[in-house]
């Protein structure tokens, strides 16, 4: 059989790289703009979907165009976050295994020293943040005068949050470069950045994008009421205990209050924001990447950069604030053909901005079915026995104490404490409801 990426020009060094990986079939978009980045010279727009192999789609052409000859740095590749700054290198490495090319990652959030330091050896290709690389560049510490090939990857997030960055970055690089563009959305301000930065001549490649979301990803949507949303997502989650997910909030602050919440109702949690150091960022992913954990919590930043397989669901605890951020948090499920669920919990008010998002991303959304009141209180209650369950013994208590209490049960079976437990319980959740429903 034919390695398929040798028909569309990858070499037999990556081929192997790809091979060992398990990389045997060329998506849609490598297929595309591969053959045009090593075949042609023009600038390249590619627009394709979050989770379709666009790393590589860039990647493996440009280590392939590397002139090994050559020590000084040829090409930039520039991205929005960290997380995905680190994954773009990381991939890059594995690609590269079976070749002499030498790549470097100048993200930030890490001391800025060891990177001073690392650009003094041979670097042919960085991977960069633009206000790292800004700091760099300002610092006389790197030089990108000379590259051959600058590539923006989510270039629909870079323009909205990085601008002033990237206009500096753009003074320092040769206008004889070649500029290549990956966006998973085109909004008008990407369409300004090509007429500005890029070449009349500019290649468009566009991947399968019938529907801007995911073919695998089933939209739903639920609306609560103010009072009742952490139970309805509380409920949600304990339906779909051992499986991997993402919450995704609008603000560090719901985040941290989220995030504390899913901890005292005993949830496998962790969560991620941009004030975070990045040391704790990296642990929490690791965990999540591992299993240690299931649940992330999460700001916009975190929907950039996170490829973690089999994520079963999306949750939009707030609705994003554009529809670009709105692929980019679904599209962190369904990644490699699996299926996911992306359900956004919304308030009655907001009902009436589903039809855009169906409008402009063409995609459907289902009611989601809300738990009814029983189905809740009844979710409260195994969340509480988990507390229980989970509760470290207190050895302060004495033990006359203990005595006393282990007499007024001796006689009940493990059953009969059960039931009565739940039975006080449930009336003492009665009681404090009745207390909170306000008087007509």
């Amino acid at each position: 059989m034919s390695n398929q990426f040798s028909e569309i020009g990858i070499n037999s060094q990556l081929q192997q790289s790809l091979s060992s990986l398990q990389i045997t079939v060329p998506t849609d978009i490598q297929q595309k703009v591969i053959p045009v980045i090593l075949n042609q010279n023009e600038d390249v727009v590619a627009l394709a979907k979050t989770g379709t192999g666009k790393t590589a789609a860039f990647g493996l052409p440009l280590l392939q165009l590397i002139d090994i000859e050559k020590t000084s740095i040829q090409a930039v590749i520039l991205t929005p976050t960290r997380e995905l700054g680190h994954q773009i290198y990381s991939n890059l490495v594995s690609f590269s295994a079976n070749t002499p090319i030498s790549i470097a990652s100048i993200c930030g959030g890490v001391p800025i020293k060891p990177q001073i330091e690392r650009l003094k050896s041979d670097t042919h290709l960085i991977v960069a943040t633009p206000g790292r690389l800004v700091d760099l560049i300002k610092r006389k510490a790197i030089n990108i005068k000379n590259i051959s090939y600058f590539v923006l990857d989510e270039a629909d997030e870079m323009v909205s949050a990085l601008k002033e960055g990237l206009d500096s970055i753009i003074k320092e690089v040769p206008k004889s470069r070649r500029t290549l563009l990956f966006t998973a959305t085109m909004p008008g301000t990407i369409k300004q950045l090509v007429q500005n930065y890029m070449s009349k001549h500019v290649v468009h490649v566009e991947a399968d994008m019938s529907t801007l979301g995911h073919q695998g990803i089933d939209h739903q949507y639920v609306v609560v009421d103010p009072i009742e949303k952490l139970d309805v997502l509380l409920h949600f989650l304990n339906s779909r205990k051992g499986e991997r997910g993402i919450i995704f909030c609008k603000t560090k602050a719901a985040v941290n209050k989220l995030a504390k919440n899913l901890a005292i109702n005993k949830f496998s949690s962790g969560s991620i924001h941009g004030s975070y150091a990045q040391s704790i960022r990296d642990r929490t992913m690791e965990q999540f990447r591992n299993g240690s954990i299931h649940i992330l919590v999460a700001t916009d930043l975190a929907a950039r950069g996170i490829d973690v397989k089999e994520i079963s669901y999306v949750v939009n605890y707030h609705l994003p604030d554009t529809y670009e951020a709105y692929v980019h948090r679904s599209g962190r499920t369904a990644r490699a053909g699996a299926k996911g669920l992306s359900l956004t919990i919304i308030q009655q008010e907001e009902e009436v901005d589903i039809a855009d998002f169906e409008d402009v991303l063409r995609i459907d959304f289902h009611k989601f079915k809300k738990a009814d009141t029983k189905s809740i209180e009844e979710n409260k209650g195994i969340l509480w026995a988990r507390k229980i369950f989970k509760t470290k013994p207190n050895h302060d208590v004495s033990e006359d104490f203990k005595t006393e209490v282990k007499t007024i049960f001796h006689h009940l079976t493990k059953d009969e404490l059960i039931e009565k437990i739940l039975a006080n319980y449930l009336a003492q959740t009665s009681t404090s409801n009745s207390k909170s429903k306000p008087t007509k």
